[in-house]
C-alpha cells in the first residue's frame, strides 16, 4: 500500500542500498597468481585430462594430526600433452609421483603440482599416475566456513574427527584436480583408523580389512560422478542404524545414519521426524533423488553441517531449526531442523547440478535456500512457504553482487542465499503458473543430471522452458546490490510507473491493485507509462504487492 509507512520502508531500502554503493567503491581485492592457479578453469594444464576415477587410499593418525597414503588419478587425455596439473595444500608434502611405475619430476608454485611425463600422452587415451603425500593437514578452526580438518573428541574422550572443505578446497587435505568444472565419474574412498574407531565416507561401505599395527581399513565406493569438496572422511566411535527403505520416484532408496553413542536416542527421534517428509518434498519439487545407487546417509559431524555428497555432515544438536533458532523469523523455520533439510537440498543443487566456477555458487545456494521454503510449503501450505521466504529477507545486506569474480576461486556476496530465494519466488510470481513453475525445477534437474554448468546456461534454461526472457531480471539481483525500484507518480488523474534499476531496459511486469480489489500484472519499463489497468487509482488506496516482490516503491 502506497502510505506513509511504505515510504519509510522505501527510505530504509535505500538506506541500505547507498551503503552497499559506498562499499563498492572500496578498492576491490587483489588476486594473486595463487588465486588463478586455483580457480582457473581454462589452463591446458587442466583441461589436457578429463578426470574418470579416483582411488584416495589414506591412513590417520588422530592423535598427531597426520595423514598419509596416496590417490590414484585415472583420466582421459583431451588433448596431447606432457605435463599437467593437479593441486594440493604446500604444507602437505608430495612424496612422490609414480607412473607405470616409474618416480616421474614435478615441480610445485604455491597450492599447485605440475608433473611431467617421460612421453607424450596422447588425445583420447586412458591413462593414470598415482601421487603419494603426507603431512599435517590443515586444522579448520571455524569450520564449515574455513576449510580444513576438525579434530575433537566425544563424550567418553575418544577421537572424532572430520573434514570440511568447500570454497577453500579440497586440496587441503588430499591430492585432486581442485575445481568444480571436472567432476569424477566414479571413487574409491579408503581409509584407515585406529582400531576401535570408523571412517564413515560417501557412497557404500564396500568392505572392512583388519591391518597391521592396530588399524582398520573402512572402503566406500561412490558409483555417482562426485564434486571434489564433496568427498568426506568422518572417523569417530561411529553406531550404525538403518533409517528403512524410501520408496521414491526411481525406487527403493537406502537410508542410513551414522551417530555417537550418547547421540543416539536423539537421533533416531529426529531423522525419523525430518528424513522422510524432507525427501518427499525435494522429490516432489526437483524430482528423483539423484543419487540412489550411493543410497542416502545423515552422518554425526562436530560441526555444524555440510552437504558431502551421499553423506551429508550433520551437527545442529539434535534440535529444530537453525541452532534452534528461526532465521526467518516467521515461527515456520522452528518446525523443522534447518541442517537436515538445508544440507539434504544441495543433494539436488550443488552435488546432482555442480557450478563449474564458483562464484556462480548462487545456483548451489540460492536454490538450497528456496528448498526451504518448498519444504515450508510441502508440510504447511504455500501461504506459509510465502511467508518464510518473506521473513529470509531479515537476512539479505544487500552488500555487493551474488556473482563473483571468475577464475579465482572467489564467491559473490553472501545474499547469494535469501536474496536469491527471494529472486525465484518472484520469477514463480511473474510466470503465475505453479504447474509449470515445478516442471521448470524439475526439468532443471533432469537437464542438467549429473552435469557441472555454469549460471549462465541455468539462466538460459528458465528464459527457453518458461517462453519468456528473464535475463534483465536475473541480471539485476545477481549483478547489482541494489534493489530495482518502483517508481510511481500521479499526474492529471492518472497514474504513471516506471522501474528505477541498473539494468538498461529492466522489464519485469508487477503485481499491484485497487485496495480491496485484484492483483493485476503490470508491464513496466525504465520508462513512465501510464498504468491503464487501474483507473482511480489514488496514494490512498493503490497497493503494490511487495510481499511476493522484493523490490523498493517510491511514490511522488
Amino acid at each position: 500500500m502506497m502510505n506513509n509507512k511504505a515510504l519509510t520502508l522505501l527510505l530504509l531500502l535505500l538506506g541500505s542500498v547507498g551503503t552497499a554503493t559506498a562499499q563498492l567503491l572500496q578498492p576491490k581485492p587483489a588476486f594473486t597468481r595463487a588465486d588463478s592457479l586455483r580457480g582457473s578453469l581454462t589452463t591446458p594444464l587442466r583441461t589436457c585430462y578429463d578426470l574418470n576415477y579416483y582411488h584416495l587410499d589414506v591412513k590417520l593418525d588422530p592423535a598427531k594430526r597426520f595423514i598419509s597414503g596416496s590417490n590414484l588419478f585415472r583420466f582421459t587425455a583431451a588433448q596431447d600433452f606432457t605435463r599437467l596439473q593437479f593441486d594440493l595444500f604446500a604444507n602437505l608434502k608430495v612424496e612422490k609421483v609414480l607412473y607405470q611405475g616409474q618416480e616421474v619430476p614435478f615441480t610445485r608454485e604455491a597450492n599447485a603440482v605440475f608433473v611431467t611425463f617421460p612421453k607424450p600422452i596422447a588425445q583420447g587415451s586412458r591413462d593414470e599416475f598415482k601421487v603419494y603425500y603426507s603431512g599435517n593437514p590443515t586444522v579448520a578452526k571455524k569450520a564449515p566456513w574455513d576449510g580444513g580438518m576438525v579434530f575433537t573428541q566425544d563424550a567418553k574422550g575418544k577421537p572424532w574427527v572430520a573434514t570440511a572443505c568447500q570454497g577453500t578446497g579440497a586440496s587441503i587435505w588430499w591430492p585432486t584436480k581442485d575445481q568444480q568444472a571436472d567432476e569424477v565419474d566414479s571413487m574409491l574412498i579408503s581409509v584407515s583408523v585406529p582400531n576401535g574407531l570408523k571412517d564413515v565416507s560417501n557412497g557404500r561401505l564396500r568392505k572392512t580389512t583388519k591391518l597391521k599395527g592396530g588399524y582398520t581399513r573402512f572402503d566406500w565406493a561412490v558409483r555417482n560422478p562426485i564434486n571434489n569438496y564433496d568427498v568426506a572422511l568422518n572417523v569417530g566411535n561411529y553406531q550404525h542404524f538403518s533409517g528403512g527403505t524410501y520408496a521414491g520416484e526411481k525406487g527403493p532408496l537406502t537410508v542410513d545414519y551414522w551417530v555417537l553413542p550418547e547421540n543416539l536416542a536423539k537421533a533416531k527421534k529426529q531423522f525419523a521426524d525430518n528424513v522422510p517428509p524432507m525427501l518427499k518434498s525435494m522429490e516432489n519439487w526437483f524430482g528423483p533423488y539423484p543419487f540412489y545407487e550411493d543410497g542416502y546417509k545423515l552422518v554425526d559431524a562436530p560441526h555444524l553441517g555440510m552437504e558431502h555428497q551421499s553423506a551429508v555432515a550433520y551437527g545442529n544438536k539434535y534440535q529444530n531449526g537453525y541452532l534452534g533458532n528461526d532465521r526467518s523469523a516467521t515461527g515456520w523455520g522452528s518446525k523443522w531442523d534447518f541442517i537436515i533439510i538445508h544440507e539434504s537440498g544441495h543433494e539436488w543443487f550443488g552435488n546432482n547440478i555442480t557450478t563449474k566456477d564458483i562464484a556462480d555458487m548462487w545456483v548451489h545456494e540460492g536454490f538450497t535456500c528456496y528448498s526451504e521454503a518448498l519444504f515450508v510449503e510441502s508440510q504447511f501450505g504455500k501461504q506459509a512457504g510465502q511467508k518464510y521466504i518473506h521473513g529470509q529477507r531479515r537476512n539479505i545486506q544487500n552488500n555487493g553482487p551474488i556473482i563473483g569474480p571468475y577464475g579465482v576461486n572467489q564467491e559473490g556476496s553472501g545474499d547469494m542465499y535469501d536474496k536469491g530465494s527471494n529472486l525465484l519466488n518472484m520469477l514463480r510470481t511473474v510466470i503465475n503458473d505453479d504447474a509449470k513453475w515445478r516442471q521448470l525445477l524439475r526439468g532443471l534437474s533432469s537437464t542438467f543430471y549429473h552435469q557441472t554448468v555454469t549460471g549462465q546456461q541455468v539462466i538460459d534454461y528458465f528464459n527457453r522452458e518458461s517462453g519468456r526472457d528473464l535475463t534483465k531480471i536475473f541480471d539485476q539481483y545477481l549483478r547489482h546490490p541494489s534493489l530495482p525500484t518502483l517508481e510511481i507518480r500521479f499526474e492529471n488523474n492518472q497514474v504513471l510507473a516506471r522501474w528505477v534499476s541498473d539494468v538498461k531496459g529492466f522489464d519485469m511486469p508487477v503485481r499491484m491493485r485497487l485496495k480491496g480489489g485484484e492483483y493485476q500484472f503490470i508491464p513496466l519499463t525504465t520508462k513512465f507509462e501510464p498504468v491503464k489497468e487501474l483507473a482511480g487509482a489514488t496514494k490512498e488506496n493503490l497497493e503494490v504487492d511487495t510481499f511476493n516482490y522484493y523490490i523498493g516503491v517510491l511514490v511522488e
